[in-house]
């Protein structure tokens, strides 16, 4: 036990660990060292790693020079002490191929400092770095670099040795050291000596590759200089480099040289130059890679490898790497054509400015100790970080350097040329190059934290990549120090060029593309393209580039080198008017493409913008050239898109635009005066331009360049028209400036702007025309043969009817013809003499009579003006004809009376007969309505026909013969002259023949009515004799206003009961026309002729909404109250409509009720007929209005009844019910109680009202505010002293517990308030037996208080939430019915009678009668059945006390356990499936099952027609549901509650009795109108949700007619329901057929039954009030086709039942258990006569 608690008792307590700690033993942690150095290696993929980490340690130990060897065998044999070397000249050696040649040694040496015993100490340890700040390494695994090509490294340094080796071939590596044997000179070896027998020999590294990496490595070393390569004794490559003197660069101001986190700052900064020189023999240029065939980096270059191979086997297998990113594939070059020294060294070098940042460090403690854990050094104060930079010049020449090379593999140092391309060749170097690439165009070096493997930057770690970043942020700051102050140097240089050029001058175009070009150099230089492995490191370096300085960067631009912000993008569109806008260059611009995206990205630098160009255009004025080139621009931008700014930058560009006018006089203009131009492709081209022109023009200088159509959508100008040059010309201040050009003073300038107009006539509008004639017509512009003179006073020389005319005479003798001769006659110049002068000089002599002059008038009126023609027609020139009358003044010596045209007709017969004045055309001459005589005279107004009024005010005269005549010439003519005639303008004139009665009389139009119906009305009507189709003519109305109707009811209402009819059958007809306030109107105007109730001789007239029609049912009661009426069908439709109502509504039948409810109870001949009133208010409620509900509750309209007892009757309350009489009543709702607890009822029912025992009826009593009688008794109990012995208790309260699930499963109307599992608890269910129970009940209510008392078997109480106890008298038998109902009020908060006896039954019947009535007690008979098993097998086996006692407490355990919530039953005991759909009634009668139960199976199957696709929503039923127990509470079907009887077993009589009622109590629909309501009862097809659902229709059925005795209503639904009944009569003839057998069976009315259809929706009948309503959709999908095939069984069993369910409704409103009871006894009361039904042939 102890153990167990040390192991598992105290694992965190520290005191019992150390006393673990105490009595543990150590153990040693063994390490696979080669596995280890294996792994470490893993991490270096680098090529050239031995040598980069070895030049590293070289540089840190201060050396300044380096030899590293490749030596092969035959080489280190020779060195080898022999007596065979001969001392002799040696042979010329043949030099092997540096490819191929197998080396079996590389050794390396260095002259640093030689090691110390510290150091070959460290030397022996993995992972412990070099401690010193100062010093590059810092993982000390850079040695173990070696064991990639050696298995025992070798290692001297001062006189002594270390050797490597891996003891017994195992995995533990052991070193050996020792001193060196001294030499014969007893000088020590200067040098620091690794020598590296090769694991597996072969070739040396790619020479060439190998030098170039050398190159790049000592670039940045700190003190190494020189590096010489030799293969066995001869020296392939010297390397050495030289450093500059140094000078410090100024710091320049704005920059921000502390690092984001003020970790860093840059202390100061220098420039120094770098000069590398390098050896390399022919021999190495032998074996190298060509150069690329353009300086651009080859892409395969850029590739970074990342090869790995195995561990400890030759790094070098492979020659791709990533130190060297210019190497390409080596090809094997053609042999030699002749012999070649490869010995012989060339030599070249380079010349490098390196800039160096002298930066300050400062970290807290906690940054140092972070970087310390995480290098194993300190982070030093202070470090340097260098950048290569290549200025263009050097870069150029190392350019022309590579591409003079003697050797095709270019040069060596081609590595540290710029990589302006962002190729990926400039890397960071942390000591010697790495595998990250900087991103811009030159190396950086600095004390970066490396990864283990030293390839890249550590940027995960937390702290180290905070180290690294504040040095990038240094590198950015110093990328940016060297491009300012390369950029400065440029500017000084641009300045000085410009100062020789004079104020305001540039350098010439040569120097202008130098410095250009240098300063491109540099934005490629420093141009950030993405580095690799980590892009991070060109990211965070080109934000630190631009954000050290934040608002300025300095950039080459047209005007020399400025800050961005004042620079632009060049724009090709602007190079032809913005001359001294600062841009960038167009070779910037495509060079450093790069640069400049990213600085317009950061918004550096911009597009050139509106505000640029005004700022420029106002500075200065602009040429012709350039006016046109910024027009040209501007029209561009207006191309571009609808911008709302445009007319306001317009605006401000003309304003800015002064344009210098070349030209014999030089003038400045500014572009906002211009107003128009000459538009050279039309009118403008005609325009003379050496004669007077607009100030406001735009020089055709300008104008020529440009589409007429741009500049006028473009600019605010139109072009100038040739009637604004004439109105310019024409102004008095243009011509008083000469008179050359005045067009009244000068005949030739005069006739030169007339044939400029005549040019330009044919094309000018109308208006232009027109202006044109307002400005000259005033004008003396027309030379005559008489001078200058007003148009209108010139003649065109065609004029010869008097001498003394000005003719026009043109100056130059041209003719007066075509365009001129047009321009002329529209200035006015006459081509005939004046009409009054004629009038004058001819008539007035008396020569000419009216034909004369017409015919004069006909043969010049083409030359009249439209003015002449005007005064002509109101000139009173024509005679009216006169009988009698002549027409010559002179014969008869008086003056002759003259009117204007338009006031006289045309010489014909019709219009003298009308007496209209006609013109006297005298009696030679025949008039021709088709000559041109007439023609001209119509034109002057001459009429030919009457106007419409004056025809109208004829045809109304008292003269019949003139009226008709006038009225036939309307009608005649209505087409072609009076068609605009509208009745509403002659409202008041009497011309139309009409019939008022049998009055023939003149109407007006509005007041006659086309259809002679109305005449009975007392309107007027057509004349019948008025020729056909006069009427339309005439636009009569066919039928009087709906608002002249609504008058005529109002205030002459129908005599008596014929006329009304008469009138309502005309009136019908007009219902659409009317509006909804004239049809509400109506309603309320009394004139429907009714007679009164009491005396029907009486007369009056009623409101349309108050009264009703007469034949529905319930009028027989309703006429006592309300008026019915009968018109006949077409009257009633037009009452209907006013308002009329079929019935009286629910809500004027409660307000009549409510009036007086004892005198409606009188009339109702009493107490069925109230109720039926009464149901129809419950059924109906919700259609009543809240007051009426307030007023119901409070009114004494609710029948109630109180036993009364009968002389000689029982005394007791015992007593049968034919001792009782019932004594009825109208009371208040609260005084009527709702019997629910029969016990009570039977004490106090002669003292309380009860409400009549129907469950509608009891729902509305509730509803109106009845009490329950089970609410308003309190029930005290008084027990005597209990019996503990008796065992009746232990009995009850297991039969209580067995029967109680089934009774929960029946009753699923409501939840229980304790569940069963709570019940079954010993200590919430208590059975107590006392000696005798007495019970006194207490009733109060209203102001009375009644108490009886009396002795009870069984009663139940319960105190707050404890137990529920159930208290037996131990003096009588038990009776299971007050045990039940007992119970039922704990279990259920409003426990139902129905609840008790169902319960009674349950608890008092034998299981297997139970079994027999339909029940699922299979369960409890198994249980029992193993309980008794169990008890006897208990007994056989044993006898003991303990057994007996366990035995107990299983019987216990068994009698008390909760039934499971679903219990899974084999199919051999399921109860049987449910019958198919084509079973038959006899095989139903053969099963051994409860009739009850196959019947409710049977009918459930068919009703949900299971996989039947013609059902709408056809769902398959579940077995499981009828052969399992179901959990409580959960959902139930089918089960039956027998009806209310009292406490004992209902009498098979009192079923069919209650069938009777049922089937008595349906009844017809009285209504064509079906409502809807949530109340009708449903037949759903879905059996998930009981056998129907109660949740009303969604629309409303119309009567559509009948068939056969039954009526036929269809749904809103249905389209064309009028001929429905004939589009269907062969099915409902086979419905019916199907229908009526079965309402003889049932003994039903024929009228209970009725048919409807609608379209769509889940019922399948329903009960409305007694009557039965049959879905003619589902029959149709069901059973039409069985029944024409003459098949009626199936079609005969599932209507059956539909029955059976619906008259059921007519006892039990609800769908619950009791119904269905009932559904099932009206069943199996009429199942023989279904059957004898299906046996018929």
């Amino acid at each position: 036990m102890h153990l167990l608690r040390c192991s598992y008792g105290f694992p965190h307590d520290v005191p019992w660990r150390s006393c673990q700690w105490a009595a543990g033993h150590d153990e040693t942690v063994e390490v696979n060292q080669r596995a280890l150095i294996d792994k470490v290696l893993a991490r270096y993929s680098g090529e050239f790693t031995v040598f980069r980490e070895l030049l590293q340690n070289s540089d840190d130990a201060g050396a300044r020079s380096v030899e590293i060897h490749f030596e092969t065998e035959a080489y280190l044999n020779r060195q080898k002490p022999s007596d065979n070397h001969s001392d002799g000249p040696a042979e010329r050696e043949e030099l092997p191929n540096l490819k191929t040649a197998v080396v079996h040694q590389w050794t390396f040496k260095n002259n640093g400092i030689k090691f110390r015993d510290e150091d070959w100490n460290r030397l022996k340890k993995i992972a412990e770095g070099n401690p010193d700040e100062e010093k590059i390494g810092a993982f000390g695994v850079g040695f173990y670099s070696l064991f990639s090509v050696t298995e025992e490294p070798w290692v001297a340094s001062g006189g002594r040795w270390m050797n490597f080796y891996w003891k017994g071939g195992k995995d533990q590596l052991y070193a050996r050291r020792g001193a060196l044997t001294a030499s014969e000179d007893k000088t020590e070896d200067p040098w620091t000596t690794f020598q590296m027998t090769l694991r597996e020999p072969g070739p040396i590294p790619a020479a060439f590759d190998f030098t170039r990496f050398l190159v790049s490595s000592i670039t940045f070393m700190a003190h190494l200089s020189e590096v010489s390569v030799f293969f066995d004794d001869k020296r392939l490559v010297r390397l050495s480099k030289d450093g500059g003197v140094a000078k410090d660069v100024p710091m320049l101001r704005g920059l921000k040289s502390t690092s984001p986190e003020r970790t860093m700052t840059v202390r100061s900064i220098q420039s120094a130059p770098l000069h590398i020189e390098a050896e390399v023999v022919r021999w190495v240029y032998t074996v190298g890679s060509e150069k690329p065939a353009t300086i651009s980096i080859p892409e395969s270059a850029r590739v970074v490898s990342h090869r790995t191979s195995k561990f400890f086997s030759s790094l070098f297998s492979g020659l791709g790497g990533a130190s060297t990113p210019q190497r390409v594939a080596t090809p094997v070059l053609p042999p030699p054509k002749e012999e070649i020294d490869l010995l012989e060294a060339h030599t070249s070098g380079v010349v490098l400015s390196i800039f160096s940042a002298h930066v300050d460090v400062r970290l807290d403690r906690k940054m140092t100790a972070e970087l310390l854990r995480s290098t194993k050094k300190n982070p030093p104060s202070k470090l340097r970080y260098e950048l290569i930079y290549t200025g263009k010049d050097e870069y150029d020449a190392s350019v022309k350097e590579e591409q003079k090379a003697a050797y095709a593999t270019g040069s060596v140092f081609q590595g540290l040329r710029a990589d302006l391309e962002g190729a990926g060749s400039a890397r960071v170097f942390i000591g010697h190059s790495t595998g990250q690439t900087t991103g811009i165009g030159g190396h950086m070096a600095t004390r970066f934290i490396p990864t283990v493997e030293r390839e890249s930057i550590d940027l995960v770690d937390r702290n180290v990549a905070v180290w690294n970043k504040e040095l990038l942020y240094v590198g950015g700051f110093l990328a940016r120090s060297a491009y300012e102050l390369e950029l400065a140097a440029i500017k000084k240089m641009w300045d000085g060029a410009s100062a020789t050029q004079g104020p305001g001058g540039l350098p010439d175009d040569e120097i202008q593309a130098w410095l250009q070009g240098r300063a491109l150099h540099a934005l490629k230089f420093f141009t950030f393209h993405p580095s690799t492995p980590s892009s991070v490191v060109s990211d965070l370096m080109r934000d630190a580039f631009f954000v050290c300085a934040p608002g300025q960067f300095p950039i080459i631009s047209s005007e020399g080198v400025m800050n961005a912000n004042l620079v632009h993008i060049p724009g090709p569109e602007f190079s032809g008017f913005l001359k001294r806008l600062p841009v960038i260059p167009e070779n910037i611009v495509n060079g450093a493409e790069n640069m400049i995206t990213t600085l317009r990205a950061r918004g550096m630098i911009k597009d050139i913008t509106f505000v640029d160009v005004l700022r420029e255009l106002r500075s200065r004025p602009l040429t012709e050239e350039e006016t046109v080139a910024c027009l040209k621009w501007w029209v561009g931008v207006a191309k571009q898109g609808n911008n709302p700014s445009l007319p306001q930058g317009r605006s401000q560009l003309l304003d800015a635009i002064i344009v210098t006018i070349t030209g014999p006089t030089e003038r400045i203009m500014k572009l906002s005066d211009v107003q128009t131009y000459l538009n050279l492709r039309s009118g403008g081209a005609i325009i003379p331009t050496d004669g007077p022109l607009p100030g406001s023009l735009l020089p055709s200088n300008i104008s020529r360049f440009f589409d007429p159509d741009v500049l006028t959508s473009t600019f605010p100008w139109k072009p100038l028209t040739v009637v604004d040059w004439l109105g310019y010309v024409t102004d008095s201040a243009v011509a008083s400036a000469n008179a050359e050009f005045d067009i009244t003073l000068s005949a030739s300038w005069a006739e030169r702007v007339l044939s400029v107009l005549a040019r330009g006539w044919p094309s000018m509008s109308k208006a232009a025309q027109e202006d044109v004639v307002r400005i000259l017509k005033p004008k003396s512009c027309v030379p005559t043969s008489a001078g200058l003179k007003l148009p209108d006073q010139a003649y065109f020389s065609s004029v010869n009817l008097f001498r003394d005319l000005p003719i026009v005479t043109m100056p130059s003798g041209a003719m007066v013809k075509g365009a001129l001769e047009k321009v002329l006659q529209s200035l006015g110049v006459r081509k005939h003499v004046e009409l009054q002068i004629v009038f004058d000089r001819m008539i007035k002599t008396g020569d000419w009579t009216i034909f004369d002059l017409v015919k004069y008038l006909v043969s010049v009126q083409s030359t009249l003006a439209a003015q002449e023609l005007e005064r002509l027609k109101h000139t009173s020139a024509f005679p009216k004809e006169d009988t009698g009358e002549k027409q010559s003044p002179a014969a008869n010596g008086r003056k002759i009376q003259r009117y204007k045209a338009m006031d006289l007709y045309e010489p014909v017969d019709i219009f003298r007969e009308l007496g209209l004045p006609v013109i006297d055309w005298g009696t030679d001459n025949r008039w021709k309505p088709s000559s041109d005589e007439a023609k001209f005279l119509f034109s002057m107004g001459l009429r030919r026909a009457p106007p419409l009024a004056d025809l109208l005010r004829i045809a109304s005269s008292n003269n019949t013969t003139v009226q008709k005549k006038a009225l036939d010439f309307f009608l005649d003519n209505y087409t072609s002259k009076y068609s605009d005639y509208d009745p509403v303008n002659f409202h008041d004139v009497a011309f139309v023949p009409a019939l008022r009665g049998s009055e023939k009389v003149l109407a007006r139009p509005l007041e006659v009515y086309s259809s002679p119906d109305w005449a009975a009305l007392g309107f007027a009507v057509v004349d019948p004799q008025l020729r056909e189709g006069s009427a339309i003519k005439l636009k009569l109305s066919g039928h009087p206003p709906t608002a002249r109707l609504v008058t005529l009811l109002e205030r002459s209402p129908p005599e008596n009961e014929g006329v009304a009819r008469q009138w309502f059958e005309v009136l019908s007809g007009r219902v659409p026309e009317f509006t909804p306030a004239e049809l509400r109107k109506l309603s309320e105007t009394p004139f429907v002729p009714t007679r009164s109730m009491g005396d029907k001789s009486v007369l009056r007239r009623l409101p349309p909404k108050q009264c009703y029609f007469s034949g529905v049912g319930g009028a027989e009661l309703h006429s006592k109250f309300f008026v019915f009426v009968d018109f006949g069908a077409r009257a009633n439709a037009f009452l209907a409509a006013c308002g009329t109502k079929q019935e009286p509504s629910v809500e004027e039948i409660a307000q009549i009720l409510l009036t007086d409810p004892r005198q409606f109870y009188e009339h109702a001949n009493g107490r069925e007929s109230y109720l039926f009133e009464l149901r129809n208010l419950a059924v109906n409620r919700r259609l009543l209005t809240q007051g009426t509900i307030i007023r119901m509750k409070r009114s004494n309209i609710l029948l109630g009844s109180r036993r009364v007892k009968k002389s000689g009757g029982k005394a007791s309350s015992e007593g049968d019910e034919e001792d009782w009489d019932y004594q009825d009543d109208l009371l208040q709702p609260n005084r009527v109680v709702i019997a629910d607890d029969t016990n009570s009822y039977q004490l106090f029912g002669d003292r309380i009202f009860c409400a009549p025992q129907e469950d509608i009826l009891e729902e509305f009593y509730l509803f109106l505010g009845s009490p329950r009688l089970s609410a308003l008794v309190r029930e005290d109990y008084r027990p005597t002293a209990e019996i503990p012995t008796s065992k009746a208790g232990a009995e009850v309260r297991h039969l209580v517990l067995e029967r109680l699930p089934l009774f929960l499963h029946e009753h699923s109307q409501s939840r229980t308030k304790v569940s069963f599992g709570w019940l079954n608890e010993e200590k919430n269910f208590i059975v107590k037996v006392f000696g005798k129970l007495l019970v006194t009940k207490s009733l109060q209510h209203v102001d009375a208080r009644y108490s009886e008392g009396q002795e009870a078997s069984a009663v139940a109480k319960r105190d707050g939430k404890g137990p529920i106890e159930l208290w037996l008298a131990g003096n009588t038998q038990v009776d299971m019915y007050e045990v039940a109902t007992s119970l039922c009020r704990h279990l259920f908060e409003s426990p139902k009678v129905n609840d008790a006896l169902l319960f009674m039954t349950i608890l008092s019947t034998d299981l297997k009668a139970l079994k027999r009535r339909g029940y699922n007690v299979d369960r409890i008979l198994r249980q029992q059945k193993a309980e008794r098993d169990a008890a006897e097998k208990v007994v056989r086996e044993t006898r003991t006390l303990a057994l007996a006692s366990d035995t107990q407490k299983t019987a216990q355990g068994t009698s008390t356990k909760a039934p499971p919530a679903i219990a899974p039953i084999s199919a051999s005991e399921r109860a049987p499936s449910p019958p198919a759909a084509n079973t038959g009634l006899e095989e139903l009668l053969k099963r051994p099952t409860s009739a009850i139960q196959d019947i409710r199976r049977f009918g459930r199957n068919l009703l949900s027609r299971n996989g039947d696709a013609s059902s709408p929503q056809a769902r398959p039923t579940s077995p499981s549901n009828e052969g399992t127990l179901q959990p409580l509470g959960g959902p139930s079907r089918g089960h039956l509650r027998p009806p209310e009887t009292g406490p004992a077993v209902t009498p098979l009589s009192s079923i069919a009795n209650n069938v009777d009622k049922a089937i008595k109590a349906c009844g017809p629909e009285g209504q064509n109108l079906i409502k809807n309501r949530e109340q009708m009862q449903i037949v759903k097809e879905s059996l998930d949700e009981g056998y129907c659902d109660v949740s009303g229709r969604s629309g409303d059925l119309q009567y559509v007619g009948s068939m056969g005795g039954v009526k036929v209503y269809a749904a809103q639904d249905i389209q064309n329901p009028q001929t429905l009944i004939e589009r269907k009569h062969d099915m409902l003839a086979r419905f019916l057929h199907v229908l009526l057998p079965l309402v003889t069976l049932y003994k039903l009315p024929q009228q209970s039954l009725h048919i409807f259809i609608d379209d769509q929706g889940p019922l399948i009948a329903f009960n409305r009030g007694g009557s039965l309503f049959m879905n003619l959709r589902f029959f149709e999908a069901w059973h039409d086709q069985d029944v024409q095939r003459g098949d009626f069984s199936k079609a005969y069993i599932s209507w059956y039942f539909t029955f059976a369910h619906e008259i059921a409704h007519n006892i039990v409103h609800p769908h619950n258990s009791e119904h269905e009871f009932h559904f099932s006894a009206i069943c199996e009361q009429h199942l023989v006569a279904l059957g004898q039904l299906l046996a018929r042939p």
